[in-house]
């Protein structure tokens, strides 16, 4: 399926709709759903096996009889007046909470619901994925109460355009960010996706496209505090084939794509920085960003430092 699009005065995607014009092929990614309605699932190895490749290969998991139960008073948190209004998302990251209005008392029992989604959510990928247990690196949890589209945003910061996710500020030189969503909304809507092509046929499209780093690039980022670390290769080509995506308004009209809706008590798992995703509508969604070595994988060939090393025929990362 592909979007027809228009450009808007200031460049943005604005998605028309979304029709059939080709047969969906093994180039998109692929969905698998899990019969698993519990947060501590207790796993065979062979579920367990086939479940790992089909994340590490480039699949969303979707469990759509994982809801996350709210508590007693935290259902009048559903409502986009506890955004403050500056922030995309109300973030929480240890005790800090950012991107929330009301009280103090509100902002804790706001930050507690989201607390407990990141408790639930690292539990989930620790029973699905046992490997992974002892490598979790948290960062931080967001609620994200606003709709998913409708803020002015640069075209870089546009998520409703396809792209991988790659961080400016943050290299991360081939970690993984894996990433748990669910869908909180109390009003029945659907969170609704874009799928885009695997993982590898995309690098091969916008690699060539990405310039070559300057020499002393990295160190001169970094001592100006633009980058936390210096970039590796492997972050600026990501950063480039991220912006080279997003920019391309033919790619995201034409490529190999598939809309994909989460209805309200879904969850689902992905490896962001491999999945080519489009967030086109859709409120109330909580979400947490894993960290992970690619060394902790099942398959690590799989993983986008591999593919892209592979392709470039050189390491790209220390």
């Amino acid at each position: 399926m592909c979007a027809r699009h228009r450009r808007t005065p200031d460049g943005r995607l604005a998605v028309a709709a979304l029709k059939s014009i080709r047969p969906l092929s093994d180039l998109t990614t692929p969905i698998a759903t899990l019969d698993i309605a519990s947060w501590h699932p207790a796993l065979s190895p062979e579920r367990i096996d086939a479940f790992a490749r089909e994340l590490e290969s480039g699949g969303v998991l979707a469990l759509p009889r994982l809801a996350f139960p709210l508590e007693p008073g935290e259902e009048r948190f559903l409502d986009a007046r506890w955004s403050d209004g500056r922030a995309k998302n109300i973030s929480v990251e240890g005790a800090t909470v950012k991107g929330a209005r009301g009280s103090a008392a509100d902002r804790a029992a706001l930050a507690r619901m989201v607390g407990r989604f990141a408790t639930c959510a690292s539990g989930l990928i620790a029973a699905l994925f046992p490997r992974y247990a002892s490598h979790l690196m948290r960062a931080r949890t967001s609620y994200r109460p606003q709709p998913a589209t409708g803020r002015n945003v640069s075209w870089r910061k546009d998520d409703s355009r396809l792209h991988v996710d790659a961080f400016p500020s943050r290299p991360n030189h081939g970690e993984r960010i894996l990433r748990v969503f669910c869908n909180i909304n109390p009003r029945g809507e659907d969170r609704v996706w874009r799928v885009g092509e695997r993982f590898e046929l995309m690098a091969r499209r916008f690699m060539p496209r990405v310039r070559t780093m300057h020499p002393g690039e990295a160190a001169v980022l970094a001592a100006l505090h633009v980058t936390k670390g210096r970039r590796s290769e492997y972050d600026h080509l990501m950063l480039g084939m991220h912006d080279s995506a997003k920019g391309d308004l033919d790619y995201q009209r034409d490529c190999p794509q598939r809309e994909v809706r989460f209805a309200p008590g879904t969850t689902w798992i992905c490896f962001s920085d491999q999945v080519m995703h489009a967030a086109t509508a859709g409120q109330f969604m909580l979400e947490q960003t894993i960290h992970l070595p690619p060394s902790a994988l099942y398959s690590p060939e799989l993983a986008p430092l591999a593919i892209l090393e592979r392709l470039a025929g050189r390491r790209l990362a220390a």
